[in-house]
């Protein structure tokens, strides 16, 4: 399947379940496929360039809470969630969601290795 396939699945899928999409990280390969430069100037998306592809969701969730979920741009299902409490700052939302980015960059990391591997 293609990306831009996965990527308008996975938005509308997101969608229909209260989510909104926030922010996309890209591979420079994975740009051209993808229409991004339509959705930023869509909505306030934030397009960064990464080494893999994922998308930011977030809703909001119980006792007054923001739910924020980092989705892999890929047919196989995985994503990293956490809860904001409302009055946690930017700057330390900021620093979870870069944790996060960095611990979905390890998984996409450590299962290329186990997959060179077993070639």
């Amino acid at each position: 399947m293609k990306k831009a396939d996965i990527f308008t699945e996975l938005v509308a899928t997101y969608r229909k379940h209260g989510w909104e999409l926030k922010g996309v990280l890209v591979r420079p390969e994975t740009r051209p496929e993808l229409d991004l430069d339509e959705l930023t100037s869509l909505n306030s998306t934030e397009v960064k360039d990464d080494v893999l592809d994922a998308l930011w969701f977030s809703r909001p969730s119980h006792h007054k809470r923001e739910a924020w979920e980092l989705r892999l741009l890929s047919e196989n299902q995985y994503a990293l969630f956490e809860t904001f409490e409302e009055d946690e700052t930017e700057e330390q939302r900021s620093e979870m969601k870069q944790e996060m980015e960095a611990r979905l960059r390890e998984h996409v990391s450590e299962k290329s290795k186990n997959i060179g591997a077993v070639s």
